[in-house]
């Protein structure tokens, strides 16, 4: 559970072009040392020695550590969920068209986390800081209310409940698979998000047969 005795939002959202360069280095700094040092090692002081900014600059933004990581998190859920939005778009009105693109839509994700600062170190700790967890669901949940409204349109035979739960399932699975193909060297990631597809469709197919 988030702890609510730690304040994580964000004190300001900066508007002026100078003061979004400094919030984003902030954020680009604090999600390396985030990979170097760990969520336990890191602190405010930290981060605004390593990007060059002052402390009291620092909280102007953000009153605490755990806000910088938020902030991180919602960074990078945010561009994961783009995609997806982006996969229902291309999808149509198909639930066929939709789990037909299950692989395309967890390789995509996969690069867009790679590609992200510190990608794998906040997924791990959205996952096993409790004050964060909050951030993963939170998006998890964003996810899933938008694909069970495509979904209800699509499969209107399945009560909107039981949409959720299969919804939400899926989208879990895919994360898992996205931070498998990254923390397993050995493993292509291509062959851990292939076999993720095939579990996927399995049980989607299975849905949509069941539901005829």
């Amino acid at each position: 559970m988030t702890d609510p005795s730690i304040d994580l939002e964000p004190k300001n959202k900066p508007r002026q072009k100078r003061a979004i360069e400094t919030y984003e280095r902030v954020l680009d700094v604090a999600a390396r040392l985030l990979e170097e040092e760990g969520v336990e090692r890191i602190s405010t002081n930290l981060i605004a020695e390593k990007a060059d900014v002052t402390p009291p600059t620092l909280y102007r933004y953000f009153p605490n550590k755990y806000a910088v990581l938020r902030a991180l998190g919602d960074r990078l859920m945010q561009e994961q969920n783009e995609i997806f939005e982006r996969f229902l778009t291309d999808a149509g009105g198909s639930i066929e068209a939709q789990i037909e693109g299950t692989y395309e839509n967890l390789m995509e994700t996969l690069r867009v986390t790679e590609q992200h600062p510190g990608g794998l170190s906040i997924m791990r700790a959205l996952r096993a800081v409790p004050t964060l967890q909050q951030v993963r669901l939170a998006s998890h949940h964003q996810v899933t209310d938008e694909w069970v409204e495509h979904l209800s349109t699509l499969l209107p035979n399945i009560p909107k409940p039981e949409l959720w739960i299969k919804a939400r399932l899926t989208v879990d699975i895919g994360y898992a698979a996205i931070e498998m193909a990254m923390e397993e060297q050995a493993l292509a990631s291509e062959t851990v998000l292939s076999e993720a597809t095939t579990a996927i469709t399995a049980y989607w197919q299975q849905i949509i047969t069941n539901s005829k």
